[in-house]
Formats: structure tokens, C-alpha cells, sequence
């Protein structure tokens, strides 16, 4: 079952916001060698932008991370997921979660309703193979072995990953995300680095449990994040460094790693991406 969306996700994609997505930025990652373009956020359940964003490529994979379960219902999604498969047969993942807590203010009994919406899914012809959970803790990984293709864990760290390929054993799909930026000073790297960890993610108690499950403590935590985590959630390096920390992440059982680049705001953003193709030898 896994096998297929494991094929089709590549060693590679990239992760970006997808308010931050056109298709000439995807037909370019296709043509740098990124095998998945992850839509983040969380994208419209109509999956009209992954339909165009398909239209204009011809291999890539899309898939999104995620589609919220309380901003569209499941019918809605599985209905749009037909017709996505449809045109474009065998190349998009749909990646579905909970969201957060402070966003939602409907937000209650998650797990219970994931697992709901994840059977309605199914119900409605989205095959397990080509759905995938937004899964950080034990139990939501648990869910997404038994019922899905796999998980993809978000703001993470490889011994995540090592603990999360221990919970999901050797058959589903394991796609962390991870943040980069290509800078060799450590201090400029966390000056990208840190206000995209801060804010909002520090601030949201799914991600900060996650990572006191991991050891992090509340001063690590506090003040935009201690050094240690900052680095730790954001390779930074020259891209032969980069490259070494997103192989951690497959030496602790991940399939595929999304990568979120992190640049500064007047950096060429398709520059990184060309640098980062490079540095990882995509084909």
C-alpha cells in the first residue's frame, strides 16, 4: 500500500506556505529535481490550487500539509480528491490534521474527530494509500499506521523521527519537515531562523508538548527559543552541512524529508532552491 506513495514523494520535496505557491514556482522545483512540492497552511479543501499547480507540471508530485479538518468537511474533500486523481492519476497526497487548538474554536476531543474524519474519508474513495496524517504525539501516529499511507510530523528533529519510526514499524510512510537556512555565520542563520520558529509555533501547545516529549525544556523554549533548539530546528550550514543534518533525518528511518527553505526577505528564494538542488545531488 505504502510502497506507492513512497514511490511518488521522491527523497526530496519542499514545504512552502500556499499563499506563497504559483506554478512557475512549481514547474521550476520539477525541473531543479524535487520530487513533492508540500502546500502548507492550510490549503482549501477544494484542492483547486493543487489541481493548477498539476495542470503546470508534468512529474511533480503535490500534496498538502494540511488540510484541516475543521475548515472542510470530509465529503467536500473526498469529492475534490477524485477529481484531482482524475486528471492527474497517481501524483497527489492528500495530508489531512487537526490544526491547532488556538486557531479553532470548535476545537475539541481532536483525536476522535480525526479518526472520524479519516473513516469518512475512506467512506468516500480516498484511498489509504494516498492519504497521509499530520502526526506528532504517539496515539496520531499510531492512527495514521493503522488507517493511512503514513505521517508527516512537522517541526521536528530526527530523534523525533527515530521515536515516530518506532511507534509507525517499517511499513508507512514517514515525510518529516524540516527547516533550512543556507548560511554559514550561525548567528545570521538564526536571525532568519528563529522568527519563523517563534512565531506562531512556539506559541501553539501542540508543538511545544511535542517537544518537551523530547526533552526541551521551558527555557528552551522561552524567549524565541534557546539556541540549542533554534539550531536544532533549523539546519543551517553551508549546503554540504545542510545536506549531512536532512540525512540524519533518513538515518532515524524517514522515507522522504520536506524541506522548508528559510531565506531573507530580499534573497533570490529560486537561487536557494538551485543551491540546495545542488548541494542534495537531486537528479
Amino acid at each position: 500500500m505504502t510502497d506507492r506513495a513512497r514511490d511518488h514523494l521522491g527523497r526530496f520535496g519542499v514545504w512552502r506556505g500556499a499563499g506563497q505557491v504559483t506554478p512557475e514556482l512549481a514547474a521550476e522545483l520539477e525541473r531543479l529535481g524535487y520530487g513533492t512540492l508540500w502546500l502548507g497552511g492550510s490549503p482549501d479543501g477544494d484542492l483547486a490550487q493543487a489541481e493548477r499547480l498539476l495542470d503546470a507540471t508534468t512529474r511533480l508530485t503535490l500534496a498538502t500539509s494540511i488540510v484541516n479538518m475543521w475548515k472542510d468537511d470530509a465529503p467536500t474533500v473526498a469529492a475534490s480528491f477524485a477529481r484531482v486523481q482524475g486528471r492527474h492519476p497517481g501524483r497527489f497526497l492528500l495530508g489531512v490534521g487537526a490544526g491547532h487548538r488556538e486557531a479553532t474554536q470548535q476545537y475539541a476531543r481532536p483525536y476522535e474527530t480525526l479518526a472520524r474524519y479519516v473513516d469518512a474519508l475512506l467512506a468516500g474513495g480516498v484511498p489509504a494509500d494516498s492519504l497521509v496524517l499530520a502526526a506528532l504525539g504517539p496515539r496520531v501516529l499510531r492512527l495514521a499506521a493503522d488507517r493511512t499511507a503514513g505521517a508527516i510530523p512537522y517541526l521536528v528533529t530526527p530523534e523525533h523521527t527515530r521515536q515516530a519510526r518506532a511507534i509507525l514499524g517499517p511499513g508507512p510512510v514517514l515525510a518529516p519537515e524540516q527547516k533550512v537556512v543556507l548560511e554559514a555565520d550561525p548567528a545570521r542563520a538564526r536571525a532568519i531562523g528563529r522568527p519563523r520558529v517563534r512565531n506562531p509555533y512556539l506559541g501553539l501547545v501542540n508543538y511545544t508538548s511535542n517537544l518537551r516529549r523530547l526533552g526541551w525544556s521551558d527555557a528552551d523554549l522561552s524567549d524565541g527559543g534557546s539556541d540549542a533548539l533554534i539550531d536544532a530546528l533549523v539546519a543551517h550550514g553551508r549546503g554540504d552541512e545542510v545536506a549531512a543534518r536532512l540525512a540524519e533525518h533518513f538515518d532515524a528511518g524517514a522515507d522522504h524529508v520536506a524541506v522548508q527553505l528559510l531565506t531573507a526577505p530580499d534573497a533570490d528564494l529560486i537561487e536557494g532552491y538551485r543551491a540546495l538542488a545542488g548541494a542534495l545531488a537531486l537528479p
